[in-house]
């Protein structure tokens, strides 16, 4: 060691400020125990969710919605981070056992870390090892793509300084279409280009072409079935080339958003000198109570693989602490009903089954459906677009799952998702006395015989 090299022996160490790691920092904390978070950027303390991720991305889509200025909604959406950040690290800071370091973690050995960051290099080993290091952006192997100046990543996206009045989006799932009727409803002209011909493979036909054909309305163009060949960045413009079926086309635009998926942030943790296993994609191997193939190590949050969403992440350390501090008996597995939304505009939201996955698997079910435009409170709030559907087991009652893509159906599908948790046939949900006019009265008419 260095003589800026120090080592020390700490009960917890948490690499990552997400959401799963942050929890647990302030639980442990809370029992006295002593904690050395380590976060490799000040600008991601609170974690991914309230930094670059859902709620930067959320407020600007409802900007856009509620037609703002885009300047001054990203102005806005900094000022909201930045408040957020600090709530974040005072949360901890409070905390007399829980000691926030700034610095690049990396195994150096058996339950053993080196902190690269503004003090020098560090080596800490931890009785406790919590890895919380989350997910970035994958880049296509596209020629020329990581060269462009002109190209974006969401993160990017969302601190643009002005308007692209031309916005080019590769790829067409969740995250590129909220992007894209994002940039849209500002004003952009945005064109989406995505490899599959399909659009939302795994949606039912009747909500995809709703989703399509609303998206089109508020001026998405989308080219399906491309295969992008190369990018290169030409005046003022970036330009790519793609080909659909045998044809060869270009298209050009002020930026490109890249919006192909994302991938665990492991590369630069050097896991192999920890003992700590890893998939083909790079994500953490952990087993149902989220231990990894090192003893005394765990993995919470996007860094495993899975489904990414920052409620993931927070259940996530309920398992763990429930192993801490509990009987040991919560399970990844026991996640099986997990509820998803879409922000577009409006939003699509999901649990269990849809019509598509159940016929694949053979099922037999009760069909319920209801266009958004048939419920009051849409007609009050001017925004009738879209159709809630629902899936029953003919025999118990019980709702398998539903698809509701209409206003307000990031709220009502928790609805749906808690009667499904707690086994309660439709007939609870379309029997309740419900407040009006609101959305969550449509289960009266939407479960109806």
């Amino acid at each position: 060691m260095t003589e800026k090299e120090t080592k020390k022996t700490v009960k917890n160490i948490i690499i990552g400020f997400g959401k799963g790691g942050k929890t647990l920092a302030k639980f442990l904390g809370q029992q006295g125990e002593e904690v050395l978070l380590v976060e490799k950027s000040a600008k991601m303390y609170g974690g991914t969710c309230i930094n670059i991720a859902c709620l930067p991305s959320k407020r600007l889509i409802l900007e856009g919605a509620a037609g703002s200025d885009f300047s001054e909604a990203v102005a806005g959406k900094n000022e909201m981070t930045a408040q957020l950040r600090e709530k974040n690290y005072q949360m901890l800071a409070q905390e007399e056992t829980v000691t926030v370091l700034d610095g690049q973690a990396r195994f150096i050995g058996e339950k053993e870390i080196e902190v690269t960051g503004p003090a020098g290099k560090q080596i800490f080993k931890g009785d406790r090892i919590f890895i919380n290091t989350g997910a970035s952006p994958v880049l296509p192997p596209v020629p020329g793509l990581k060269e462009s100046k002109k190209r974006l990543d969401s993160t990017q996206a969302m601190n643009l300084t002005s308007l692209p009045k031309e916005l080019l989006i590769l790829g067409a799932g969740y995250i590129g279409l909220e992007f894209a009727g994002m940039f849209a409803n500002y004003g952009s002209q945005v064109t989406v280009l995505d490899h599959s011909p399909e659009f939302l493979p795994r949606e039912d036909d009747d909500i995809k072409a709703a989703v399509k054909a609303d998206l089109e309305r508020a001026g998405v163009k989308f080219i399906l079935g491309a295969d992008a060949e190369k990018v290169s960045d030409e005046a003022d413009q970036v330009v790519i080339d793609y080909k659909l079926g045998e044809e060869k086309l270009t298209a050009a635009a002020d930026k490109v958003l890249v919006a192909a998926g994302r991938r665990a942030n492991t590369a630069d943790l050097n896991l192999p000198a920890a003992g700590i296993e890893t998939d083909d994609r790079g994500n953490i191997r952990v087993d149902d109570r989220l231990r990894t193939s090192a003893d005394q190590v765990w993995a919470l949050g996007d860094v495993k693989g899975g489904p990414q969403f920052t409620y993931v992440s927070l259940d996530d350390f309920r398992i763990v602490k429930d192993q801490l501090f509990g009987e040991g008996k919560r399970r990844v597995s026991d996640r099986q009903i997990l509820p998803t939304s879409v922000f577009i505009t409006p939003p699509l939201s999901a649990v269990g089954l849809n019509e598509k996955a159940a016929q694949k698997a053979g099922l037999d079910y009760q069909l319920f459906k209801l266009p958004v435009a048939a419920i009051p409170k849409a007609k009050v709030a001017k925004d009738s677009r879209g159709l809630f559907k629902a899936l029953v087991d003919p025999a118990s009652g019980q709702i398998l799952g539903a698809s509701l893509y209409g206003l307000e159906s990031h709220e009502l599908i928790n609805q749906i998702a808690l009667a499904m948790k707690a086994k309660l046939p439709y007939s609870f949900l379309r029997d309740q006395i419900y407040t009006h006019p609101t959305m969550s009265e449509a289960f009266n008419d939407l479960f109806k015989q």
